[in-house]
Parts: C-alpha cells; sequence; structure tokens
C-alpha cells in the first residue's frame, strides 16, 4: 500500500520556516522546502490547508518530490529536510598517501607557464602527465585538497592554519592521555553524549490475516514530536546510564550531570569526557541550580571537551550507535514508550558488562594524523 506522511509543525518550526522564505539568502531547494512544509502542515498552528494537487501547481513541483520532502520530515526531522545530510556512500580508495603527498606538493608549486594560478582540473591532468597516476578525476583533487585544507587558487590560505591544528591536537592528546588512566573507585572516568530522536507513529492499525488472506498494511505515519537522549557510560566497567528529556538545553544538560554525580556518590573526583557544545559549559550548572549547589557539583568533576569535529574521541558516541542499531533502529511514536524500551535495553546493556576496548593511542595519533600537526622549523 501507499505509505503516507502526515506533516505536523509546532509554532518553533513555523517561526523557523516563515523565516527562510521572508529574508535571508538560502539556497533555492532549502527554500522550496520550506514553502512544501509549512503548506503541507496539518498542526494546530495551519489556517488553511492545502491538498497535494494544489501545492504542486502552485509551486510547480511534481507529486513525488512533495511525498519524499514529508517523508525526510516525518523521519528524519526538519534539519535534514533543510539542509540534507552527508553522504553514506562509500568509494573505494583511488589515492593513497604517496600520491597524496605528490599531489600537496604539485598544488604548492608555482603554477606551469601560462596560467596565473593551480585549478583542480589542471593539478588532475599535470598529476598524469607526470605519471603519478593512471587517470584521475578533478573531484578527487578536490577531496585531497579540502582534506588538507588546501586552497592553491588563492593567494594565500593554502597553508594549513598552525593554531586550528595545534589546538585540535592539543586537546586530543589529552583525551587520550584520560583513556590511559587505570581503572578507579575514587577516580572514574565517564563519558557522555547526546543525540535527537524523532517520534513517529503508525496512524493505522494493520488489517489481521484471515483463512486464506495474508494481512495488509495501510502506511500511514506523523510525526510526534522530538525529544533527546542523553549518554553516560564508563568504559572500563560497561556500565552506562540514559536519560530521555523533551529538550537539551543547558537546564537539562545540568540535571544530567547531578544525576551522574549521585551515581557515584563515593568518588573524590570524576573526570567526564564530552563533545564541545556551548551547553556543556560550567556555567550550565549555575543556570540550574543555586550558587551552593552549582559550585559543589562543579568541584566533583573534571570537565574535558573533545576537539571541535573530533566527536569520534568520545566512546560514549560508541554507546549511542549500540543503542540506535539494538533499540532504536524502529518508528516510535509515544515518548513514554520510548522511555521504557530504553530502560529495558540499559538493564539488558549493564547486564552484559560489556567493555569497550579502547586503542588509539597519542603515539598512533602522531602517525596516522601526523597531517594534523603544526611543522616545527629548526
Amino acid at each position: 500500500m501507499q505509505r503516507k506522511y502526515i506533516v505536523t509543525l509546532t509554532k518553533e518550526e513555523r517561526s523557523e520556516l516563515e523565516g527562510i522564505i521572508s529574508k535571508g539568502k538560502h539556497k533555492s531547494q532549502k527554500y522550496q522546502n520550506a514553502l512544501v512544509l509549512l503548506n503541507c502542515d496539518e498542526g494546530p498552528y495551519q489556517k488553511e490547508k492545502h491538498t497535494n494537487e494544489v501545492i504542486s501547481s502552485v509551486l510547480n513541483i511534481s507529486m513525488r518530490k512533495i511525498d519524499r520532502v514529508k517523508k525526510r520530515f516525518v523521519e528524519e526531522g526538519i534539519d535534514v529536510t533543510l539542509n540534507g545530510k552527508e553522504s553514506e556512500r562509500v568509494y573505494e580508495k583511488k589515492i593513497d598517501g604517496d600520491l597524496e603527498a605528490h599531489i600537496i606538493a604539485l598544488s604548492c608549486s608555482d603554477p606551469p607557464e601560462g596560467h596565473s594560478q593551480w585549478s583542480l582540473r589542471l593539478l588532475a591532468d599535470k598529476a598524469v602527465e607526470l605519471e603519478y597516476i593512471d587517470s584521475i578525476s578533478y573531484e578527487s583533487i578536490r577531496r585531497v585538497l579540502k582534506k588538507n585544507e588546501l586552497k592553491p587558487w588563492k593567494k594565500i590560505g593554502w597553508v594549513i592554519p598552525p593554531e586550528q591544528n595545534s589546538s585540535f591536537v592539543a586537546q586530543m592528546e589529552m583525551v587520550l592521555d584520560v583513556y590511559k588512566r587505570s581503572f578507579s573507585v575514587l577516580y572514574p572516568v565517564v563519558c557522555m553524549d547526546e543525540s535527537p530522536k524523532q517520534l513517529i507513529s503508525e496512524t493505522r492499525s494493520k488489517i489481521p490475516a484471515s483463512f486464506g488472506k495474508p494481512a495488509k498494511y495501510d502506511y500511514e505515519y506523523r510525526r510526534e514530536g522530538v525529544c533527546n537522549i542523553f549518554m553516560a557510560c564508563e568504559p572500563l566497567t560497561g556500565k552506562r546510564m540514559v536519560e530521555v528529556t523533551e529538550r537539551k538545553t543547558k537546564r537539562d544538560w545540568a540535571q544530567f550531570i547531578e544525576k551522574i554525580s549521585k551515581k557515584y556518590d563515593s568518588a573524590k573526583l570524576i573526570t567526564l569526557i564530552m563533545d564541545n557544545y556551548n551547553t556543556h559549559t560550567p556555567g550550565s550548572f549555575y543556570e540550574a541550580f543555586h550558587p551552593e549547589k552549582a559550585k559543589r557539583l562543579l568541584d566533583r568533576f573534571e570537565l574535558i571537551s573533545t576537539p571541535k569535529h573530533g566527536s569520534w574521541l568520545n566512546m560514549a558516541e560508541i554507546e549511542l550507535n549500540v543503542l540506535n542499531k539494538q533499540c532504536l533502529n524502529r518508528r516510535i511514536g509515544d515518548k513514554q514508550v520510548l522511555i521504557n524500551e530504553i530502560r529495558a535495553w540499559e538493564t539488558y546493556r549493564n547486564g552484559l558488562n560489556t567493555k569497550i576496548n579502547w586503542q588509539f593511542t597519542t603515539a598512533d595519533a602522531r602517525v596516522k594524523l601526523k597531517r594534523l600537526y603544526p611543522t616545527i622549523e629548526v
């Protein structure tokens, strides 16, 4: 049966979409998707409801395009609908470290005679001419330059900024040093992370099977909102703690940290590894609690953030991925049902005492991520 998706926008979401179509510079695709969502809205804040046929005629787009936008909104949320998501396609690796070094050196050299600067196509042609490789596309060249933050077509800017990279590696090595610590009841190491979860319900029940007739399904999905999942895990003991909240504000984060503090009541100091979000700051404690309690709670923690674009260093992200694959890989439309399912998963997972065997060290980073370290001239 054909699947139907019902769009229901909150007041805040309508305000965001109306802001997109009323002002500012946006990509045409984002502008068009915002118009589709506003006109397909069946929530309480929509004054006049329109059919897909009318929307298709007015916006001059196909019915299938409207259905795709509605499906993405219901299943993946407003951010993905407006901005898209990164491709998960895996490409065969054509460029090894040796070829990458040749391309970088070439892009940092003077352009050939008759050209004022290097272009992607020129670099690709030159790499083939010098027999670095039999054939290569300019898109492959672009990925190498982007990876190493090079822009040879600019007068300046194709040298890796030492501040950005030195800051990253310094914070990375700080996290990796913490992961080398041995287990201690008094000084536990805890990782925490958070992730949004779309609530999606099925508005129609299946027709049960009868004698000689299979069960039939009539799919129609409704977005019931979004909630936030906080995850905390202690990698060396295989214990984790999960909390579902309505939002992910500074107050919500501070209250979750208080629960971590209570769980480790006998600890002298808790080292907390977390991502670098603007809600994960000491000031959040003072927005959630009285100053005396905020200071007392803050003194119980050593707060260490992963560097920007370094969330892969947070072991709680591994546990969130396990939760998504084992428990949340389905549609759940009710928050209480979600909470019950996560509690059951948490109990089961803690019963296994599954630890995380982290093997990436500072020595590994200095070899495998050498390009991130600033070059020191002696």
